[in-house]
């Protein structure tokens, strides 16, 4: 199954906001009128559904805007596989910038114009730009933090305009030009869910060293239900199972760095083990054998890189 509501325009827009959902119809709608409300700016809106069954198609197709595309890719290929086919999606119609969200982001007014404001006085010299990401509540959302990266000061003299350089961010709010896209490739999308974002991100920054930066004046809520990070130790029992994509794709993303980046990960899930056993409250056996299994396993997990057709 696959159903396209492209309508047909003379030429492509430059800019195209894409938005990857799943059964969150509502969150949808909001994070639609957030980006249609957007200050001094317009921009497409590429809607990416994961083959949703709560009437999400029905929905974003009934609504009257000339802007706004929607396509089903007929089944859940996770975020990883929706952010890839969303991204290929803009590049091959030829939008120049592509910004790139969840259905349960809401930007501020001003958050694209800051985006923009941020491009300009980079004049497009880096790889990605990413939003300060706040929860609910106003303060920071924990799943969202960027990394920073330790030689920042390498373009202090971007401190005065709130950009700070890093090496990696989540698909909550980033704006990418369509040139880092073709350069580096798309989102793997056989991660399915976790990772996918950091490994993206960390393909730009790390090996491909093109700076990227966290533009402090954009700011998005993530209308997560709660804002506890992840902890394999500490999560609750029924996502347990999820982790097995965390720890898998962990493994890809830093054995792609060498020998100091698999210590890291080595370090990380020794470090994950040791909490399992003197933090988790229940199933430590269970948390265990998620880690230590997708930790092998994830030895045998080599996913090819998509490129962008010319």
């Amino acid at each position: 199954m696959f159903f396209n509501s492209e309508r047909k325009t003379e030429q492509p827009k430059q800019l195209a906001a894409v938005v990857v959902t799943y059964n969150r119809r509502e969150l949808l709608l909001r994070c639609i009128e957030k980006i249609r409300n957007q200050q001094n700016v317009e921009c497409d809106i590429l809607v990416v559904d994961n083959a949703s069954s709560d009437g999400t198609g029905e929905t974003v197709l009934a609504m009257a805007d000339n802007r706004l595309q929607y396509r089903n890719t007929g089944s859940n290929l996770g975020g990883a596989g929706g952010f890839q086919f969303g991204i290929r999606w803009a590049v091959e119609a030829g939008y120049n910038l592509v910004w790139m969200m969840d259905d349960d982001t809401l930007p501020e007014p001003d958050t694209l114009a800051e985006l923009l404001a941020a491009d300009a006085r980079l004049e497009g010299n880096y790889g990605f730009l990413s939003s300060a990401v706040l929860w609910t509540d106003g303060h920071e959302c924990k799943m969202n933090r960027q990394k920073i990266k330790k030689s920042f000061y390498e373009h202090v003299e971007f401190l005065k305009d709130a950009l700070i350089q890093i090496e990696q961010a989540t698909f909550v709010s980033m704006l990418l030009p369509a040139e880092t896209i073709r350069k580096v490739g798309l989102p793997i999308k056989e991660f399915f869910i976790w990772g996918d974002d950091i490994e993206f991100t960390r393909r730009i920054t790390v090996r491909n060293g093109l700076p990227s930066y966290l533009v402090g004046r954009s700011q998005v809520v993530h209308a997560m239900r709660e804002n506890n990070g992840s902890n394999l130790a500490t999560d609750s029992a029924d996502r347990i199972d999820r982790y097995r994509y965390a720890y898998r794709n962990e493994n890809n993303i830093y054995r792609q760095e060498g020998l100091k980046g698999f210590c890291y990960y080595t370090a990380r899930c020794v470090r994950a083990l040791a909490q399992i056993w003197g933090n988790a409250k229940d199933s430590r056996l269970r948390r265990s054998w998620v880690l230590i299994s997708c930790y092998i396993g994830g030895l045998f997990f080599n996913p090819l890189i998509e490129y962008v057709n010319k």
